[in-house]
This record gives C-alpha cells, sequence and structure tokens, in this order.
C-alpha cells in the first residue's frame, strides 16, 4: 500500500510536460455527475484550447444505443487537487455531435441568458449554501448517528465542536483545502442543525461562474467521500421527521441593488419573484415539497413569503441591507439537489429581464 500510496504522489512536472486533465460531466439524472481522464501534451488553462471529447451517452441516459455518441465541450478549468501538479479538472457540457446541446444540458440555457447584454451589465453576484448530509455507507444513515437508532434531539450539533456533537469533520476540511486548490471560490463551512450534516459555501461568483463553480464543489465532495468510504447525499430531507431538511439557499445581489437606493430595487425583484413562485418551486429541486413544510427553518412551498432577518420566509433580507439600504438578498427555496445553472439564471432572468 505504501508503494501505490507513491505512486498517487508521484510529482510528473519533473519527468514530463505531459499533463492530465479530468473532464467532469452532468450525467442523465441531472444529479449524477460523471468524469474520465485523457493525457494532454503540456499544460493548458484556458478551456478554448482543450479539445472536444466525446462519452457513451447510452450508459448515462442520455443518448439511445445506436446513436450513443455525446460530445464534451469545455467550459471551465480548475486545478487538480487529486493529481496536483499541473494537472487540471474540466467543467463541460453537453451536445449532440450536430452541435445541439443536449435536453439535460442546462448549461447552456444559462450561458445565453448570462450573455444577455442587460444581465451583463448588472453583474449578477451570487452565493450559494450548499448543504448536504454524510451517510456510512452500505446502510444508508447519517454519519454519526447510531445504527438502527437515532441521536438525541437537534439543539447542540449546529457549528457544535467534539466527538459526540460532530461528524465528519476531516471530510469537510479535506473538501475546503480542495477547492481553495482548485480554485473554486469557497467562503465558508460550517456544521448544520441535524447531525451528519454540514455546508459548504461557493461565492461571490458572476454569472455562469456560479454554476461551473457549485458544481465542482461537488464533484470535489463526492471523490473525497470516496476516499473516506462515507456517502454524501443531497437529498433535501434524508430523515423524516423532527429533522432539518437540507437547501442550497442563493444569495444574489445586481449592480443596481449594490448602489444607494438598492433596497428599492431588491423589493422591486422580490415581488417579482412572488408573481413566479410556482415557476421557480417546479425548478428548484426534486422533492423539496418534503423540505418546505412551513417547518425547521422553511417557508411552506405554496405560499410565498419576505421578511427582514426572517429565515422562515421565502427570500430573507439581511438586517444589515436594510440599514444601509443597499445589498442582497437570500432565496431560501432552492433544495440541496437544485441545479445551480438553473437557479442561478432562472432568478435572473426573473429579476431582470421578465417585465410583469
Amino acid at each position: 500500500m505504501a508503494l501505490l500510496t507513491d505512486l498517487l504522489n508521484l510529482d510528473l512536472t519533473d519527468s514530463t510536460e505531459k499533463i492530465i486533465a479530468g473532464y467532469i460531466w452532468i450525467g442523465g439524472s441531472g444529479m449524477d455527475l460523471r468524469s474520465k481522464a485523457r493525457t494532454l501534451p503540456g499544460p493548458v488553462t484556458d478551456p478554448s484550447k482543450l479539445p472536444k471529447w466525446n462519452y457513451d451517452g447510452s450508459s448515462t441516459g442520455q443518448a439511445p444505443g445506436e446513436d450513443s455518441e455525446v460530445i464534451l465541450y469545455p467550459q471551465a478549468t480548475f486545478r487538480d487537487p487529486f493529481r496536483k501538479g499541473n494537472n487540471i479538472l474540466v467543467m463541460c457540457d453537453c451536445y449532440t455531435p450536430a452541435g445541439v446541446p443536449i435536453p439535460t444540458n442546462k448549461r447552456y440555457n444559462a450561458a445565453k441568458i448570462f450573455s444577455n447584454p442587460d444581465v451583463a451589465k448588472e453583474e449578477p453576484w451570487y452565493g450559494i449554501e450548499q448543504e448536504y448530509t454524510l451517510l456510512q455507507k452500505d446502510i444508508n444513515w447519517p454519519l454519526g448517528w447510531p445504527v438502527g437508532g437515532f441521536p438525541g434531539p437537534q439543539g447542540p450539533y449546529y457549528c457544535s465542536i467534539g466527538a459526540d456533537k460532530s461528524f465528519g469533520r476531516d471530510i469537510v476540511d479535506a473538501h475546503y483545502k480542495a477547492c481553495l486548490f482548485a480554485g473554486v471560490n469557497i467562503s465558508g463551512i460550517n456544521g448544520e442543525v441535524m447531525p451528519g450534516q454540514w455546508e459548504f459555501q461557493v461565492g461571490p461568483t458572476v454569472g455562469i461562474s456560479a454554476g461551473d463553480q457549485a458544481w465542482v464543489a461537488r464533484y470535489l465532495l463526492e471523490r473525497i467521500t470516496e476516499i473516506a468510504g462515507v456517502v454524501v447525499t443531497f437529498d433535501p430531507k434524508p430523515i423524516p421527521g423532527d429533522w432539518n431538511g437540507a437547501g442550497a439557499h442563493t444569495n444574489y445581489s445586481t449592480e443596481s441593488m449594490r448602489k444607494d437606493g438598492g433596497f428599492k430595487v431588491i423589493v422591486d425583484a422580490v415581488e417579482k419573484l412572488k408573481l413566479k413562485h410556482k415557476e421557480h418551486i417546479a425548478a428548484y429541486g426534486e422533492g423539496n415539497e418534503r423540505r418546505l413544510t412551513g417547518k425547521h427553518e422553511t417557508a411552506d412551498i405554496n405560499t410565498f413569503s419576505w421578511g427582514v432577518a426572517n429565515r422562515g420566509a421565502s427570500v430573507r433580507v439581511g438586517r444589515e441591507t436594510e440599514q444601509n439600504g443597499k445589498g442582497y438578498f437570500e432565496d431560501r427555496r432552492p433544495a440541496s439537489n437544485m441545479d445551480p445553472y438553473v437557479v442561478t439564471s432562472m432568478i435572473a432572468e426573473t429579476t431582470i429581464l421578465w417585465k410583469p
């Protein structure tokens, strides 16, 4: 095993100019990340300089067996914290051989929205709070929970320390550092209300980069839990009953909101979100109705509400934003399994482009 570890840690930069590029894409379920690697003749950081590639879409639920080739278009590059050196990770989206985005390619439409001049002018900033739950392998029961039983009630676990309250910190800290190494703008981590549940925050990020970075952060987390022999789930309500669900609260601001007088722009934007509540809920993650019950710091899924410093509302405006008369707001409706390309672009489209 020592030899295996030595080989895994080989620094290739002293022996070859070639690099390994790990291509990443989203599979047919919309949540299953896939990846494979190829050798390139030398270092590359610009995704436009990377070759397109293909994969068998019939094996990912994205193409029929008789015409299974799907083409990967490189869109963003990150440093590879597993292979290190000049090796890279490449976030891709997916197209037919004729260049048509396949139905599960949510990045394509998001990029169109973010490239709209009216949206680009507003420079939309995002901060995504990604909650997730760590599970014991093979039994699908949260890390730190007694097998077949339950821990004590919620209360002592949020932002906790101690072996009887905090479970999986080594995974969380490894992920934190891996994201920073890769170039993901991760801004923090914390233990969540339910034991075995954690959160990381990605942002501030601008436009389409919010989706790219959030997906790569998820990829890194899945790779690290694979190494640790632990399973990560993004299910919005992994344990039924009196336990907190998992969300992906999305913080958002535009240039107009960040300027003096921006509070009125925020209120106008929130009123637009209210008018399109059903459309947003439909796109904010599967199984979200199990989480948005009006309990456990959520608003009821059928009713839109907003308020200052109210964590039981659909949209929360921070107290500091109210005091400063400008800033950002937090959409608390997205589930932990939401597609960040869909949610970020939909918020921009509704608040900037849509004219009621």
